[in-house]
């Protein structure tokens, strides 16, 4: 069937449907989010821009975009191999490359690159939808998370 979820598709949704809603700062900014696919080590979601995610300017704030890096981040290592718990955050960095308003779609790709056993080392771009596809980009991030299971 063509419209079978993969695993890791499922497994992430479900991440999302636990942690979003469990936490403030999630709710307030992801509420809305929608996985568009997720295999091994690669989400993708699309997310509308709201009121509450920008800033006094009227484009995307800053926070919002890391929080999506480290959010992305995480489930691009819960889809590596359906992992519940996807470690804390050693470093993240984030690139602004352009803006978005109120009323636009982004689409967020989160890759995990390396998932060993004490580091997982993750991607997130989150680009403007245009036209219904992925157009520019608007911010770029990497994520390096402590995994390791006691």
């Amino acid at each position: 069937m063509a419209d079978q979820k993969s695993a890791e598709h499922q497994h992430v949704e479900q991440l999302i449907s636990k942690n979003v809603p469990a936490n403030p700062i999630y709710t307030l900014i992801l509420s809305s989010v929608r996985v568009v696919s997720a295999t091994k080590g690669h989400v993708t979601c699309r997310l509308a821009m709201e009121k509450a995610h920008m800033n006094s300017k009227g484009g995307i704030h800053g926070s919002v975009s890391a929080t999506i890096v480290d959010w992305a981040g995480g489930l691009a290592v819960a889809s590596w191999d359906l992992r519940e718990k996807t470690g804390a955050s050693v470093d993240i960095h984030v690139t602004y490359q352009s803006s978005v308003k109120e009323g636009d779609e982004v689409e967020i790709e989160g890759i995990a690159e390396k998932v060993g056993g004490s580091l997982a080392f993750t991607k997130v771009n989150i680009f403007r939808v245009e036209d219904g596809e992925r157009g520019r980009p608007v911010a770029t991030g990497s994520h390096t998370k402590y995994v390791k299971v006691p």
